[in-house]
Formats: structure tokens, C-alpha cells, sequence
């Protein structure tokens, strides 16, 4: 059974970390699934983000799980979050995606829906 976390929460809600606790346990007992990130879900993928020493920080967490990590890309760049193309597509003096996030269209969410038995939304 294929499953498809579609991260619409923020980065400092609990949502957000339930969604990768859930595709932590996924990926450990070798369960087929995606994500996607959209919403405010993208903001997980803004490198400039800062978090206190003293807490976890999930975009860490996410680039450590070593999967791939699509991020749509209307979203993100409506949230001020952009890659290096995009960053000079659009004459922007800088790019904050993080490491191992890229950016994608909503074909690809699509895809995945279409292609998934269950989608959990965060």
C-alpha cells in the first residue's frame, strides 16, 4: 500500500511533526510513500529559518531522512522561498531552498494523489 503525506502545516506545529514521525516510521518498516509540501508546509524547506540550539529542527530532521523532498513551487515562492532558477528566473538577488528540497509544480501533486491507495493530510 502506497501512501502519500501531503505537509500542509507549518513548521511549528505539531502537525508538521507528526507528519514526519509518521514517514519516519514508514521508512523504517519499508513502506512505499511520498510526500509533498505545500501551504505552509513549504516554510519546512526555507534554509534561513532559524531555530534555538535547544529545540529540533525539522527541516534537519526531514534532509536526514534521505528522501526525496518535492516542495510546490507556487507556494514556496509566494512564501519568499525560492532555488538559485527560479531566484534568477524571477530577478531575485538570492535563494534560501534548503539542501535536499526541490522545487515542483502541482503535476506532480496530482501524480501522486493518482498514483497513491491513501493520502494524510498535516
Amino acid at each position: 500500500m502506497s501512501t502519500l503525506l501531503l505537509i500542509t502545516s507549518a513548521p511549528t506545529s505539531i502537525h508538521a511533526w507528526h507528519a514526519f514521525g509518521l514517514a519516519q516510521a514508514l521508512k523504517n518498516m519499508n513502506e512505499e510513500f511520498r510526500v509533498f509540501f505545500y501551504q505552509d508546509g513549504v516554510y519546512i524547506a526555507n534554509n534561513l529559518q532559524w531555530v534555538p540550539d535547544d529545540q529540533r529542527n525539522l527541516k534537519n530532521e526531514w534532509q536526514n531522512l534521505s528522501i526525496r523532498l518535492p516542495v510546490c513551487v507556487s507556494a514556496a515562492l509566494n512564501r519568499g522561498i525560492t532555488d538559485a532558477e527560479n531566484a534568477k528566473r524571477h530577478q531575485l538577488s538570492q535563494h534560501n531552498l534548503a539542501c535536499g528540497f526541490e522545487l515542483v509544480g502541482l503535476g506532480e501533486l496530482a501524480d501522486a494523489v493518482q498514483t497513491a491507495d491513501r493520502l494524510i493530510q498535516f
